[in-house]
């Protein structure tokens, strides 16, 4: 097979190949980070209104170095055992990146959602759980789920509820078994915006190299760049969202599965939520152009190109279409192979997937931590923060005999909640893994491009542990 035509996971595995020669770890080992430890594929029965139907599922544990694996669960009729090995693989090195002490894995679902209703629905997310509850392939120590494309807190909430029903209440940190969940329900503020909020500050930080921008042609910082998303579902709205909000960022375009609209001076990114909610479609919306072409969102005019919905969207058949100099990879694996190698020489900017949309596993990540400990974050140290605020403030007004007024006091002297902590621990993060990624990338001879630079960020980090390991017995 052809690198134009390559599958999700022989792309991955290629990718991984690329990166490897370039570290000193030896073969063997090498080797057996690029297999997946433990791949279940399974069929089980569910009654659906008067009829059964054999359902089709998987869950994929792909490395072990570091326990509980973490990885979440799609529902997709595109679904397929390679596609769950390549996105299990992934999450090993995007964990690894981002310095969350998990192994990879991922599970998936052959089922498109529209078609069931919420009670279907929920009789196939528990007994797939069940099953995985059988084959030990799920708890807090072994291996922690989440959600993915086609699955949110709704179907977290069912898992942990069927988990604590089968352990019958005896294991006190069951909460842990997976995350994404309702808040209410042992979820974490910050979960649901956790992947787009990663991905802004990814963005963010890649602009802000004004060296990077200028050898782009482009100006540095991310205000002002026009951005055109295809996928405005978790994570494309939030991405738009809070890098119009937070960045002052011009969203040109929105994309979805069946048109994209267009405005060159920008769209109103919480108009276009209204809207949506309303007609349940974004196409049509007041002051944009409707394009009803299938990869009309590709050629279009702008500086940044944000993929986030499925993988393969990015191929040799429409890859020359593209005008952005910069492609932030939002979704998992939406440039194949062959496409990539053009947009390299094109000198395109690739911020890659498993750093880039890293933000969902690292909240989820402070979640599980949540869970273990049993207390919200902020909840032993605002008022003692605050207070420190209040008197520092009261110190100054004293010594300078100069008032600071209410609301400016109210803002400096408010200690963190739990969703301040979440979104500073999850910049600290991305900015950090930027670094890392990017540092390799200049230093290192021979690494073409930033996909590369992570895998080794990645490969040395996991490889560092089986080392320190040792093999048993």
């Amino acid at each position: 097979m052809t690198s134009s035509n390559q599958s999700f996971y022989e792309t991955t595995l290629k990718n991984f190949d690329q990166a490897a020669v370039l570290t000193k770890w030896p073969k063997g080992l090498l080797a057996q980070i690029r297999e997946c430890n433990a791949v279940y594929q399974m069929r089980f029965p569910v009654k659906v209104g008067q009829h059964y139907e054999v359902i089709e599922a998987y869950r994929v544990q792909h490395s072990q170095h570091r326990q509980p694996t973490k990885g979440g669960i799609r529902y997709s009729s595109m679904v397929d055992q390679e596609e769950v090995m390549a996105l299990a693989s992934l999450m090993t090195y995007k964990c690894a990146i981002v310095d969350v002490p998990f192994g990879g894995a991922k599970g998936g679902i052959k089922i498109s959602p529209r078609k069931y209703t919420k009670d279907a629905l929920q009789k196939i997310t528990r007994r797939y759980t069940v099953e995985l509850i059988k084959k030990g392939f799920i708890g807090p120590s072994v291996d922690v789920p989440a959600p993915d494309y086609g699955t949110g807190e709704r179907e977290m909430a069912w898992i942990l509820d069927t988990y604590q029903t089968f352990s019958r209440g005896s294991e006190i940190d069951a909460a842990g078994c997976v995350t994404g969940k309702p808040v209410r329900q042992n979820g974490i503020r910050g979960r649901t915006e956790a992947t787009g909020r990663g991905v802004y500050y990814g963005l963010r930080e890649a602009c802000d190299h004004a060296n990077d921008m200028k050898a782009l042609g482009l100006t540095p910082g991310i205000a002002g760049k026009r951005l055109v998303i295809q996928g405005f579902g978790n994570v494309g709205t939030h991405t738009a969202l809070i890098a119009q909000k937070e960045g002052d960022a011009k969203i040109v375009a929105i994309a979805e599965y069946n048109g994209t609209i267009y405005n060159p001076d920008g769209i109103d990114i919480e108009a276009l939520i209204k809207h949506k909610a309303n007609t349940h479609t974004i196409l049509n919306m007041k002051g944009t152009k409707t394009i009803h072409k299938k990869d009309g969102w590709l050629s279009l005019d702008c500086d940044i190109l944000v993929p986030a919905a499925l993988e393969n969207q990015i191929h040799m058949g429409n890859v020359n279409k593209i005008k952005a100099r910069i492609i932030a990879e939002a979704a998992n694996g939406p440039i194949t192979a062959g496409a990539e190698d053009v947009l390299v020489k094109k000198r395109t900017m690739i911020l890659p997937d498993m750093y880039l949309n890293a933000g969902g596993v690292t909240v989820s990540y402070f979640e599980w931590l949540k869970n273990l400990s049993h207390m919200r974050f902020g909840r032993m140290d605002k008022r003692f923060n605050q207070n420190t605020y209040v008197n520092i403030i009261d110190a100054v007004e004293r010594l300078t005999e100069k008032k600071i007024g209410k609301k400016e006091k109210r803002l400096i002297t408010r200690g963190a909640d739990e969703i301040d902590l979440v979104r500073s621990g999850l910049e600290e993060t991305m900015v950090n893994a930027y670094d890392a990624i990017r540092d390799t990338y200049k230093r290192r001879q021979k690494v073409p491009d930033l996909r590369t630079a992570a895998f080794i960020v990645a490969l040395d980090k996991v490889a560092n542990d089986y080392m320190a390991m040792g093999v048993f017995p």
